[in-house]
């Protein structure tokens, strides 16, 4: 029988059962206003067990969090709005063809950076990652019809998103949890996490350009080459057309007619009561007037827009993509305008989710099912982070946490505040070739590494994005990773090739994330 390697709870259960060992072995000690006191350590024994309560009830709120906004994007993922959306990108790239400029500039080359800048987005945004596997199936195939190879499909979703996941500055999966399990204020240090983002996906995008090119040139230097020859015609004949909605309606029915003037409603409501917005600009603000209102205005008339086109067929999906571009908008002015924090954000995500359902012509059994399926497909990561805290718990209640967080600061004390967070990075990058989970990661590290950067004189800020980068990049080459052996299936990549192409690429990433710290210790 084939050994498997355990799954995220079992090796969070081991690091329970050790963090239990240690009460036993290590001497107790506690901060009191600044100074390290050794006191009598509390060892724990069948606490193991109620540490899972205790660190459910502690993580309750982002388990909920985690729970509502994958419910959302299951609805929005049912609808296949997404789907026919990157369709009709497509269809478009082809047909700019006919023009010299957009020859010369290339075609293909365009379509490439497009795609990659909108996973890197998806990534970077909403923490697109098992989402992927599905549009491998349809981006492989197109990178294949272009004259690429498979490895250049995956790299146009797959890679793009889990870079734009790793250099992410809305995702509420890490950044989120990360910042929340830190003590900060949910999304801040967005600038230059944004610039990261830049500038990570630009050097990947530059990087599959180039090995596009040479695919293209020499399709023989490809290490898939042999299998994408007798692959390519057989891939693109089952690209099927997706259907408009689950219901086969032609164009917008009432319902969606109906989303669309309750969203418009709940705006114009906004739009009174908050006429004006104070945007958080670092240590101050800035006043505009009339945000909402115009964001507002921008909504009606894009909506009706969406769906009064000339081809209703569409009409319902263009309007839940709509919804997608507003829920990501209203997401950054409510965060950074009016403070919002997971509660808010929470329900936001399921408006959208109950209005995306509603415009596909969903009925109301309907969308709650996919809301339950969004939110059990998700409860595993969930239970996660309620699992991971019962470490820290278990650290906690048996007096050792500041004794290991003492240790630690003494043990990196001669490296100073660029060589801790480095280590801290490193940490991290190793940990997730074990638990790629995010939320997993985050629980279970940052209400360690949150504290200890203080004794070393590292900010918090600094410390979660030393958790998104060790976080982020390894995901792309560890066999751990579900998504990934989901995604080289769906491409039919073998693992083993795909290692021996990527690591110099991973490694690069590594390297870059080091790179992309060092400013940290001057910009926080």
């Amino acid at each position: 029988m084939k050994k498997r390697f355990p799954v995220p709870p079992v090796i969070i259960f081991i690091f329970i059962l050790m963090a239990a060992l240690l009460t036993w072995v290590l001497p107790g000690g506690q901060y009191t206003k600044g100074e390290f006191c050794p006191v009598e350590s509390r060892p724990q024994t069948w606490q193991v067990f109620t540490a899972f309560y205790d660190g459910f009830v502690k993580q309750a709120g982002i388990i909920v969090f985690i729970l509502c906004v994958g419910a959302a994007f299951w609805v929005v993922n049912a609808t296949k709005a997404v789907d026919s959306g990157i369709r009709s990108f497509l269809e478009f790239g082809r047909r700019m063809e006919r023009y010299p400029l957009m020859r010369r500039i290339g075609v293909n080359n365009l379509v490439i950076v497009v795609v990659m800048v909108l996973f890197s987005l998806f990534g970077a945004v909403f923490g697109m990652s098992e989402e992927t596997i599905a549009f491998a199936a349809l981006i492989v195939p197109l990178a294949l019809s272009m004259g690429y190879d498979t490895i250049t499909g995956v790299c146009m979703v797959y890679v793009a998103a889990h870079v734009g996941f790793a250099g992410a500055f809305l995702n509420p999966f890490t950044v989120g949890i990360a910042q929340d399990l830190s003590g900060l204020p949910i999304f801040s240090g967005m600038g230059y996490r944004l610039a990261c983002w830049a500038v990570l996906t630009t050097g990947t995008i530059v990087f599959v350009l180039r090995y596009a090119h040479k695919v293209h040139k020499n399709p023989g230097i490809s290490p898939m080459w042999e299998e994408d020859n007798l692959r390519r015609e057989a891939i693109l004949a089952e690209a099927d057309p997706v259907p408009e909605t689950a219901g086969g309606q032609p164009g917008p029915g009432w319902t969606a007619w109906t989303a669309y003037f309750l969203v418009l409603a709940a705006l114009i409501c906004f739009s009174v009561c908050f006429p004006a917005t104070h945007i958080a600009m670092g240590v101050g603000s800035l006043y505009v007037p009339g945000l909402i209102p115009v964001l507002t205005l921008l909504y009606a008339a894009g909506g009706l827009r969406a769906l009064t086109g000339k081809k209703r067929e569409g009409a319902a999906r263009r309007l839940i993509l709509h919804f997608v571009l507003f829920t990501v908008l209203f997401l950054i002015v409510g965060v950074l305008g009016y403070g919002w924090y997971m509660s808010q954000i929470s329900g936001l995500f399921l408006a959208l989710g109950i209005m995306s359902g509603m415009t596909a012509g969903f009925s109301a059994n309907t969308i709650v099912g996919k809301l339950t399926e969004g939110a059990r497909d998700i409860l595993g990561a969930a239970l996660i982070v309620g699992l991971a805290a019962g470490i820290v718990q278990i650290l906690e209640q048996g007096r050792i946490m500041d004794r290991i967080l003492f240790a630690m600061a003494g043990g990196l004390e001669s490296m100073g505040r660029g060589g801790s967070l480095q280590v801290m990075y490193m940490i991290q990058t190793v940990i997730n070739m074990l638990i790629p989970s995010a939320s997993a990661k985050a629980a279970m590290t940052m209400p360690i590494m949150a504290p200890f950067s203080d004794l070393v004189g590292v900010s918090r800020q600094a410390t979660v994005l030393a958790f998104q980068f060790g976080d982020g990049f390894t995901n792309m080459i560890t066999p751990i990773s579900g998504v990934l052996m989901a995604v080289l299936g769906i491409a039919r990549v073998p693992y083993t090739r795909w290692v021996r192409w990527a690591w110099r690429f991973i490694l690069g990433l590594i390297v870059a994330g080091a790179l992309l710290l060092i400013p940290t210790l001057f910009v926080w």
